[in-house]
């Protein structure tokens, strides 16, 4: 098992209250990492991105073409391991094939999921239903694999991607922002109980990425990044031990300002910008 370990020329904290809330990542070369939702977006540009620093990937998706193609320009090669989130049983096996071709893992981010605009007018319960089944339940079928393996090597971590809209309600958000909103919780609560025991949380809330899901979205998207600058967002954050990585900054500091509004001024602010 690797540690992690203060990123070179970053001097060592001083105050407890300065230390990072997380392991900080120094060097990627040879780090096993696993990616859940690989094959494209944030989780593709990822893929490529710690494949070239020298980590050792094991990537999923519900696509295979794209994880074997991510792999072969991976230096450090890895696992091609097809998934559907939404099954308990496969990722029980996934974990399982890690652990025993590698020996354990050392970071998992969960970025899995999807996203389909929606409000009361158009409320479809299947589709609800399904947006939460792919976006929290398969977090927590990823959890239930985890935690166990995490807490045998009591070292590790796994990164939980979230979203601002997570924060607070928005338009256009009726099934999507309850799902984020839980996995903010989610990450909060793991870090209380996993932290004692030396296993990384990371929460990562990212604003809006030129992704195919996004591209389903008919108004303006403040702060747009593209995929590689949110890989290199996160890794940033991950190097660092921050315990919620958020980005654009430009963005999301304003996201987070409005959720500290009263109600009345919060709606009224929302309606304003958005139109909605």
């Amino acid at each position: 098992m690797q540690s992690f370990a203060p990123a070179a020329g970053r001097s060592r904290p001083r105050s407890l209250w300065l230390r990072p809330l997380n392991p900080p990542i120094a060097d990627w070369r040879g780090l096993r990492v696993w990616i859940v939702g690989a094959s494209s977006g944030i989780g593709e540009a990822l893929a490529r991105e710690l494949g070239g620093r020298g980590a050792r990937l094991a990537l999923s998706a519900r696509r295979e073409p794209p994880l074997h193609a991510l792999l072969a320009q991976a230096p450090a090669g890895g696992l091609a391991l097809p998934l559907d989130v939404t099954d308990a049983e496969a990722v029980r096996a996934a974990t399982a094939r890690i652990e025993r071709e590698w020996g354990g893992v050392d970071l998992v981010v969960w970025l899995a999921g999807t996203y389909s605009p929606m409000r009361a007018p158009q409320f479809d319960l299947a589709r609800a239903l399904a947006m939460l089944d792919a976006n929290l339940h398969g977090v927590l079928n990823g959890l239930a694999a985890l935690i166990p393996l995490l807490r045998r090597q009591r070292a590790g971590g796994i990164a939980l991607v979230s979203s601002v809209a997570g924060y607070r309600g928005l338009p256009k958000s009726l099934a999507y922002g309850p799902g984020k909103a839980a996995i903010i919780n989610l990450a909060e609560t793991l870090w209380l109980d996993l932290a004692p025991e030396g296993i990384g949380v990371w929460l990562v809330n990212p604003g809006f990425v030129d992704t195919p899901l996004t591209a389903a979205n008919d108004f303006a998207m403040p702060g747009l990044m593209q995929p590689s600058e949110a890989a290199r967002a996160m890794i940033d954050g991950l190097e660092r031990g921050r315990f919620e990585i958020h980005f654009p900054r430009r963005f999301t500091l304003w996201m987070k300002l409005l959720r500290l509004l009263p109600d009345r001024l919060y709606f009224a602010a929302v309606r304003r910008f958005t139109g909605l």
